[in-house]
């Protein structure tokens, strides 16, 4: 009998170097990884791949439409805190969330899964989502022009950028008061950037978050075609695990391996010492609340007509062993 091959599609994470150059293989079926820019449209009926990276948010949304057509796996490719994703100009007044109350805001995309985490920030500093005026385009002129509001719009409240005008840019004409990026535009780290994170000690606020809410919030997921799981049950798992090795190696390798950057090693450091070792670990039940949580919001920002529970967003309870 052929060995099973699996084609993998995944953006660009440095953790997947272990697997991508041989030094970690599955043992029981071949990968093939393709790393991709932007995430698969519809990996559901794509030719091309078995499994791949998924929107945490699209993916709900779609189960919540009781569509069954992508098998999620509770295994988050892509974590992270949102507080650094609010950005604003270097001499903006405005420093906390709570002041966004009544401000015009930008955003790359209404429903996906890192904006509606980062909502949840204002929501939690008292902004909802009517105190604020929306308008969601291109981060830059870089960026292709595309619909970002996928329906969600609502005139006068959620709006597409003027024009077509790049966020960035109105942002620096003062016609935005902050912008909701989950990639920083280039140059931004340059002292010439004319740009800042809102709140200018974010990783203080993150550090917060997470000592109220126990997670790192989950933006991407794995999934694979049903048909797949169906025939081969120990799939989910064994891909789940094998990501999870890549991952472990990688890491041991950059606590060596630190001069990347001159304070890599202090980041390093200050993870290990400041969140539990189990910050990061897949699965279900480690990650219940966390799912949890991400469906109350989608809910509550009507991007689901119906609250999810955790065990309907993953039925296999994807992936436990």
């Amino acid at each position: 009998m052929a060995r099973l091959s699996i084609r993998l599609a995944v953006r660009d994470w440095d953790y997947f170097t272990p697997l991508a150059l041989g030094d970690i293989k599955p043992d029981n079926f071949d990968l093939q990884i393709d790393r991709v820019g932007t995430l698969v449209n519809d990996l559901a009926t794509s030719p091309d791949y078995d499994a791949g990276e998924v929107s945490f948010s699209r993916y709900a949304q779609a189960r919540a439409r009781d569509d069954d057509s992508l098998l999620g796996i509770p295994h988050f490719l892509m974590r992270g805190f949102r507080q650094r994703c609010i950005i604003t100009t270097a001499d903006s007044p405005i420093t906390t969330p709570a002041e966004l109350k009544g401000k015009s805001i930008g955003v790359t995309g209404w429903q996906d899964s890192g904006n509606t985490w980062t909502r949840t920030v204002l929501r939690e500093a008292g902004v909802e989502i009517d105190d604020v005026c929306w308008f969601a385009g291109r981060l830059t002129a870089d960026h292709p022009i595309v619909d970002r509001l996928a329906g969600f719009g609502r005139p006068g409240r959620i709006e597409p950028a003027p024009d077509e005008r790049p966020l960035i840019e109105l942002l620096k004409a003062g016609e935005l008061d902050a912008v909701f990026t989950p990639f920083m535009p280039e140059g931004f780290f340059l002292p010439a950037s004319g740009l800042r994170q809102l709140q200018p000690d974010f990783y203080q606020a993150e550090r917060a978050y997470f000592n109220r809410v126990g997670y790192v919030p989950g933006i991407h997921i794995l999934a694979v075609k049903p048909v797949l799981a169906a025939q081969h049950p120990w799939l989910p798992v064994a891909l789940s695990e094998v990501i999870d090795r890549s991952y472990a190696l990688w890491m041991q390798k950059r606590e060596k391996y630190a001069d990347t950057t001159p304070w890599l090693l202090d980041d390093l450091r200050r993870t290990a010492q400041e969140l539990p070792a189990g910050w990061n670990q897949n699965g279900f039940t480690a990650n219940r609340k966390m799912i949890a949580d991400f469906a109350r919001e989608l809910f509550q920002q009507e991007l689901t007509h119906r609250l999810l529970t955790p065990e309907a967003m993953f039925p296999m309870a994807g992936g436990e062993k």
